[in-house]
């Protein structure tokens, strides 16, 4: 599963957005961060660095086509050979960009079964175009719905499923919900069918992304509620959540509860902790942060605290259980990874002494040993005898 978002800096009061983050899984509870795969820099004819917004990704023909909305220089397109990058730009200009507004936000592509590509966009109306083969020009002219559909606000998500057309979005604002329209046509006419998650004073904004992935389908969204943990005060500062949704028999979709009145995600399978992991990899990891490595290949875990920790869901240690456990790190001064299970307080398995290396990017293996980890559990690690002044850096792990 890839998983591409914008992303608002952490300092951000308005929208303050200047790439596009990826996330990857293949049990939708641990998540592995593979950082910034795309910038406004990558379009040379941009004339300001900030507007971002929000993203679409599509295959065709073994490349990977990112669709960018630059907030009032219209949507550009990105192009790679593979879905991690690296992203570059084929036409040097944007694909659509009406100057006389600020519309041409939040494109959505599909590729029907006839192999006609459509892209729909566009706040407060929406707009739709067909695109060429190559998937970088337009077949013919834009259309804009000579009708509004009810709610629709922004960030229009276009798919087919099973014979129907299915338009999410985010509704009007604010509060915000997720909405959905159908349609037997990929241009409509579209029929409202109501919300998919309703409006809640905890959500001022929700563009969906909907998806089927292993035998499930799900529904993203974004929130406020990982800031909110610090804060109540509002900032344009969010964060992405999943939930799993049913269709009904008609094709219609069931409504969902908030994203926080929800029951914790199904993880599809375990995880493995018999191969390396990125130490980027994890369930929750709060006041944690990420970096590229000083050579540039792959990310490590930054800004560790004493306190802090990672958790990973559903780890499969199996029948005889793990022996040791090793960890790439580097730091000038070390620290100790606990490793616990199903708890940040539960059973203790192990214990990491990490001596320094040197520098912050010297990075070294260690290995512990470990005890009493056998069968499936939640593992926890835990970060003890860190300062603020402390600079390791966490690079990966693996139990043997």
């Amino acid at each position: 599963m890839f998983l591409y978002t914008t992303h608002d800096e952490d300092t951000a009061n308005g929208f303050e957005m200047y790439d596009w983050l990826l996330y990857t899984s293949t049990d939708m509870v641990n998540w592995t961060d593979h950082g910034v795969v795309a910038s406004t820099k990558d379009f040379a004819w941009r004339s300001r660095d900030n507007g971002a917004w929000a993203l679409h990704v599509v295959a065709r023909n073994g490349k990977f086509y990112m669709y960018c909305p630059l907030h009032g220089h219209g949507i550009g397109v990105l192009e790679a050979p593979t879905p991690y990058g690296p992203f570059k730009d084929p036409i040097g200009k944007p694909l659509v960009w009406d100057k006389t507004n600020w519309y041409d936000i939040d494109p959505a592509v599909w590729i029907d079964d006839d192999g006609q590509a459509y892209m729909y966009w566009g706040n407060p109306h929406t707009y739709y175009a067909r695109l060429n083969d190559d998937m970088v020009s337009l077949k013919d002219s834009v259309v804009r719905l000579p009708y509004h559909i009810e709610n629709y606000q922004e960030g229009p998500w276009f798919y087919k499923r099973n014979g129907h057309y299915y338009l999410a979005y985010a509704s009007t604002c604010c509060p915000e919900a997720i909405g959905y329209a159908m349609s037997d046509s990929p241009t409509g006419p579209w029929e409202s069918k109501g919300y998919i998650m309703r409006p809640t004073n905890r959500s001022r904004g929700n563009h969906p992304g909907i998806i089927d992935y292993k035998g499930h389908s799900y529904v993203f969204g974004l929130n406020y509620d990982v800031m909110h943990l610090t804060t109540q005060e509002h900032h344009e500062r969010r964060s992405v959540s999943v939930s799993e949704i049913t269709y009904n028999a008609d094709g219609t979709i069931q409504e969902i509860p908030y994203w926080l009145d929800q029951q914790p995600l199904k993880q599809l399978e375990p995880l493995n902790p018999y191969r390396r992991t990125e130490a980027e990899t994890m369930n929750w990891g709060y006041g944690l942060k990420t970096e590229k490595k000083a050579d540039g290949r792959g990310l490590v875990v930054t800004n560790i605290d004493d306190g802090e920790y990672i958790k990973l869901r559903g780890v499969d240690f199996g029948r005889k259980g793990a022996k040791r456990f090793t960890a790439s790190v580097a730091g000038k001064n070390g620290g100790t990874i606990v490793l616990r299970l199903d708890g940040e307080h539960g059973p203790v398995i192990g214990r990491l002494e990490m001596k320094g290396t040197g520098t912050s990017d010297t990075f070294m293996e260690m290995t512990c040993k470990v005890k009493n980890a056998k069968g499936v559990h939640d593992l926890y690690l835990c970060f003890e005898k860190y300062t603020d002044s402390d600079t390791m850096k966490f690079d990966y792990w693996q139990f043997q």
